[in-house]
């Protein structure tokens, strides 16, 4: 790894298992009656909260703050999405087994959102108490 990006290493581990998981073929595991309705959507959202806490610490240890500044964390926000709608476009064009749909990348947005909310206010507070 180039040093700009030894530190996203996790991240980077993430995000390649998320593209696994969105490119096998699922069968009939999504008509389980296992698995309610909109149990899909909780994954993606799940997937990317993760994929954007490790995301904000690989920045966090990058650029040596104790927290991410606003504008590396709307950086951080963009590039998520940008992933999430790469995966999409995947699974409609690349991947026919499988359907990309808004409702996906709508899921992969609000979990992205999610886990960079979470570090800012982590972070906040951490700070703050150490004040």
């Amino acid at each position: 790894m180039t040093p700009k990006y030894k530190y996203y290493g996790p991240a980077i581990l993430w995000a390649l298992f998320i593209l696994i998981i969105c490119s096998i073929p699922m069968g009939k595991a999504g008509e389980s009656p296992r698995f309610f309705p909109g149990f899909d959507k909780l994954v993606h959202c799940g997937l990317f909260a993760v994929l954007a806490v490790l995301y904000c610490a690989g920045s966090i240890r990058r650029w040596n703050t104790r927290t991410i500044r606003i504008e590396i964390a709307i950086k951080n926000t963009i590039v998520l999405i940008s992933y999430g709608a790469l995966i999409e476009m995947l699974q409609k064009y690349f991947f026919t087994w499988r359907s990309g749909n808004w409702d996906d990348l709508f899921a992969d947005t609000i979990g992205a959102c999610i886990g960079i909310f979470g570090v800012l206010i982590t972070a906040n507070a951490i700070n703050r108490d150490e004040n």
